[in-house]
């Protein structure tokens, strides 16, 4: 079975850095891609970034790219986002997804749709 396990969530002052982990089981994380998207109260899920299983290609949207770096650890079937500078407006939970029964080849995509199995989430909170 497919799990998806995120964690490394947490109460954060602006200016600083966590690292989110994105814990696989059930599969190989290098064979999918995987997504990493956050939902903010009242807000639409959106992306933050994604990484290609094959070549390991990433991805970054706009709001997070020079701060946020997502990363692959085979070894551990473990996949990264690390946060830095953070932001009030970054407080969000947290998701890790991945699709299963679709080939996207070396390309993964900054949208929910598409991803059918998705983590239960880590809330972040940027506050001082």
């Amino acid at each position: 079975q497919v799990q998806l396990v995120e964690s490394g969530g947490g109460l954060v002052q602006p200016g600083g850095s966590l690292r989110l982990s994105c814990s696989a089981s059930g599969f190989t994380l290098d064979s999918y891609p995987i997504g990493w998207f956050r939902q903010a109260p009242g807000q639409q899920r959106e992306a933050v970034a994604c990484i290609s299983s094959l070549e390991a290609r990433t991805y970054y949207d706009d709001p997070v790219k020079g701060r946020f770096t997502i990363s692959r650890d085979s070894a551990k079937n473990t996949v990264y986002l690390h946060m830095n500078t953070l932001k009030p407006e970054d407080t969000a939970v947290y998701y890790c997804a991945t699709v299963v029964g679709t080939d996207w080849g070396n390309l993964c995509f900054l949208t929910p749709y598409g991803y059918n199995r998705w983590g239960q989430g880590t809330q972040v909170t940027i506050s001082s």
